[in-house]
């Protein structure tokens, strides 16, 4: 399957369009690790030094912006869960798959929520992650079920807003990604039955 990426990604650019594009999804990239998914537009404009016009070309509103921003990092959750389909016990590569995507919605404040709300919104750029995070959770699941002892009553859509809650919870903790590693083991053993 060929990985998802933002349209300006796909579409062709002058070299100077291309430029801009690159340094604001750079720019935005750490200001969203600083100050979160929320962190002001124009505040990406101005440390990029370009206008919000130039902005706004290429990313319309946040969700373009935050799609573009985490694109690497769904195409490496997705070859993972490839890599991980290959794990001979298919429990562990559940439970390994669920430590990779909570970090994943872990990487900027807020990213967890976008991604939950954007699950639900069939216009968000951001929708398109979530169907690659769904589309590779749901492999290892069923694969789980059919092969370990995943509990059959559980669907991709619910591992994925596990996964969010884990993180939103990491994402508020004083001790972050220290309290993601505490509740996963819980979480695994509520999926994985065996366990």
């Amino acid at each position: 399957m060929t990985p998802a990426t933002p349209a300006d990604q796909r579409r062709p650019m002058r070299a100077d369009a291309r430029r801009n594009y690159d340094l604001l999804v750079a720019v935005a990239t750490e200001l969203f690790r600083e100050q979160g998914a929320d962190a002001p537009m124009d505040d990406i404009a101005k440390r990029a030094g370009v206008g919000p016009g130039t902005l706004y070309r290429h990313f319309p509103h946040r969700d373009a912006l935050l799609a573009a921003v985490v694109a690497d990092s769904i195409d490496a959750l997705y070859a993972r869960a490839e890599e991980l389909l290959t794990e001979e016990d298919a429990d562990e590569a559940l439970r390994l798959w669920l430590v990779a995507a909570t970090r994943h919605a872990g990487i900027c404040r807020g990213l967890a929520a976008s991604l939950v709300s954007s699950m639900y919104d069939e216009g968000s750029p951001l929708r398109a992650s979530c169907d690659r995070m769904h589309e590779a959770g749901a492999r290892l699941l069923r694969r789980a079920q059919q092969e370990g002892s995943a509990r059959e009553e559980f669907d991709a859509a619910v591992l994925f807003e596990l996964v969010a809650a884990v993180a939103w919870v990491a994402e508020r903790s004083t001790d972050g990604l220290a309290s993601a590693e505490r509740l996963l083991p819980a979480l695994s053993k509520g999926l994985i039955a065996g366990r």
